[in-house]
């Protein structure tokens, strides 16, 4: 190619080069003035663009946590609310401060490199204080839910993944309440754990990663195994076992407590039904149940269908719940216990102490049985606040015709001094961990070796000895 001829081409490519960046100008000034139909505030766009230009800065995120429920029933006050929110955040930012509509009920505000991360919560928590004052509409008062987050944006981030983990933290973290918080990369992890978990218990029931273990319910008076307590155990084919203390809130939260807590029942129906003349007297099953269960309005009816699918006797089932679902004032769960009660069911209060339960609510509902939380009973010997609480429990159940059982007993130490204090019943590790539906078994079968264990005394004490 001639002289004139390169010439020719790179003017050709500076020129191309030149109309490129006249575009990219251009097209930032169009975004940089786009706004929200609403609001008349920047829209995501131009926030992002800005982002990209500065590379990182700190950024607060503002959201009307109950808008949409406003404006589920009343859109025109929601809009109102909104734009009363806008105008009190313009007027209280500094001249100059960007300021996005992100989101339906979501405000971001972009602090550039050049101002402190401190100063810029500073802002945020004097935001949130004055956000959340009343707002008058007409002769209705209005107290906006206002949420904060704030985060920082590293050098080398990508600002629209930043942008949708922070918005998205509203979401994640909304359990947590109204307020300012930092959205740290542990927060992300945590919630990013939380919502694999939930992803994969969508479909533990159908792909049968679930299983029930059996812990014996001990009554040391008879020397004899009782009954056993239904455990839901996840077996996860990646993550290995997960523990119920992580899995089961995420169940609950995650709204699959009757899907889960269903397959429990019939599980444990299940394997309840084979027990018949396995050990000197009738073995029960319980079951823990939650408030969403109990709240159904054909949890009875689920019941009498269970029992007769699986050829159960209904006394043959003992269904726990915990203090504070059991004490709650709720005229529902009133009329609940009573059909439940009508179908020869057992009912028993679990972690009985960590709750509010009246004696009204037990001597009106009528439990079979109350379970000592296990904070009360490990090293309740040492314990002189446990042993208080503890004898006051037994001496409660005995008072009101109740049984008591201690759970989560796991030392001859804990046993023997309970059973000093008159507790007959037992349940924890000291007798046995839970157990598949074929150790189960055995275990009740094996009655010398129960009977051994109930033999054996702390050093330098002589056994109780057991009267009815």
């Amino acid at each position: 190619m001639s002289a004139a001829g390169r010439k020719e081409e790179i003017s050709d490519r500076l020129a191309e080069n030149a109309a490129s960046v006249e575009l990219a100008l251009a097209t930032m000034k169009r975004r940089l003035s786009e706004r929200h139909s609403i609001s008349g505030l920047h829209t995501r766009e131009p926030l992002l663009d800005l982002m990209t230009t500065e590379r990182a800065g700190m950024i607060g995120a503002i959201e009307i946590a109950d808008f949409d429920r406003l404006a589920g029933f009343n859109p025109d006050l929601a809009e109102y609310v909104l734009t009363t929110i806008v105008r009190r955040i313009v007027r209280m930012l500094p001249p100059g401060r960007f300021v996005a509509h992100v989101d339906r009920a979501q405000f971001a505000i972009w602090y550039g490199q050049d101002i402190a991360h401190d100063a810029a919560r500073g802002e945020i928590d004097a935001l949130i204080y004055a956000l959340g004052s009343v707002i008058t509409a007409g002769t209705q008062d209005i107290v906006p839910i206002i949420s904060a987050r704030c985060a920082a944006l590293e050098e080398g981030g990508s600002p629209h993944t930043f942008l949708a983990q922070t918005l998205a933290s509203f979401a994640m973290l909304r359990d947590g309440g109204a307020g300012n918080v930092d959205l740290t990369p542990a927060a992300i992890a945590r919630e990013e754990f939380r919502y694999g978990i939930e992803q994969d218990l969508r479909g533990a029931v159908g792909r049968g990663e679930f299983e029930l273990l059996f812990q014996p319910l001990i009554d040391a008076t008879w020397q004899c195994v009782t009954g056993a307590e239904a455990l839901i155990r996840w077996n996860h084919p990646e993550r290995g076992a997960v523990s119920p203390s992580v899995f089961i809130p995420v169940v609950e939260a995650a709204g699959l407590a009757d899907e889960v807590g269903l397959w429990v029942l019939n599980g444990a129906a299940r394997e309840a039904s084979q027990w018949a003349g396995i050990g000197p007297g009738p073995l029960r099953v319980a079951v823990n149940i939650s408030a969403n269960q109990l709240h159904s309005a054909k949890f009875t009816e689920f019941l009498a269908r269970m029992f007769h699918n699986h050829g159960l006797e209904p006394g043959a089932l003992e269904i726990e719940l915990t203090e504070s679902v059991a004490s709650a004032n709720d005229a529902r769960v009133a009329r609940m216990f009573e059909e439940i009660r009508a179908l020869g069911v057992n009912i028993s209060i679990d972690d009985f102490g960590t709750g509010y339960s009246s004696f009204s609510t037990l001597r009106q509902l009528g439990f079979d049985k109350i379970k000592i939380d296990r904070e009360f009973v490990t090293e309740v010997q040492r314990r002189p606040d446990s042993q208080a609480i503890c004898r006051s429990i037994l001496t409660l159940g005995q008072g009101l015709g109740i049984k008591v059982l201690a759970e989560g007993v796991e030392t001859a130490e804990e046993y023997h001094w309970l059973l000093g204090e008159g507790c007959r019943h037992f349940q924890g590790f000291y007798f046995s961990r839970p157990l598949a539906a074929a150790d189960f078994l055995t275990f009740v079968r094996d009655t010398s070796r129960l009977a051994d264990i109930l033999r054996i005394a702390p050093a330098g004490r002589e056994p109780e000895r057991l009267t009815a």
